[in-house]
């Protein structure tokens, strides 16, 4: 194996060991909650489940618990009309986003929710938890 060869070989190996970071926290924190209520308008439980952190998957199993407690408990962000990014705050470097987002839900009433994203060992974020308050006021991240 001459030189640049093995120059490959080494940085494939560590490129798939060492976890990738977030060039853009905030960006793609918004991207996976986008894609997240893009799901749940779609009724597509799958795709909505894959963006739950493990944390969430231990307490839901399954895709259908996990569509159903959404359905139950979040119906603002699982019937959401127009939505907009407010504030965003990394923790620990970008290990985890909260990440303000105002939302018009079922019957033209404004809510805030605030998602916290987590970094994931592969570089993705996944959502681990969502707080929604009935306004539109700052919630003070």
């Amino acid at each position: 194996m001459h030189v640049p060869s093995l120059i490959v070989a080494v940085y494939a190996l560590f490129s798939s060991v060492v976890p990738a970071h977030a060039e853009d926290p905030v960006a793609d924190a918004q991207s996976i909650i986008s894609e997240q209520i893009a799901a749940m308008k779609a009724q597509d439980a799958g795709r909505a489940y894959s963006f739950a952190s493990p944390g969430i998957r231990g307490l839901f199993p399954d895709e259908k618990r996990f569509f159903e407690m959404v359905q139950k408990n979040y119906d603002a962000i699982f019937h959401a009309g127009n939505y907009a990014f407010g504030r965003s705050k990394l923790v620990g470097g970008g290990e985890m986003v909260l990440q303000e987002v105002m939302i018009t839900g079922p019957g033209g009433k404004d809510w805030t929710a605030i998602y916290e994203m987590r970094l994931m060992d592969d570089g993705s974020y996944k959502v681990n938890g969502v707080r929604v308050l009935k306004n539109t006021a700052s919630t003070g991240i």
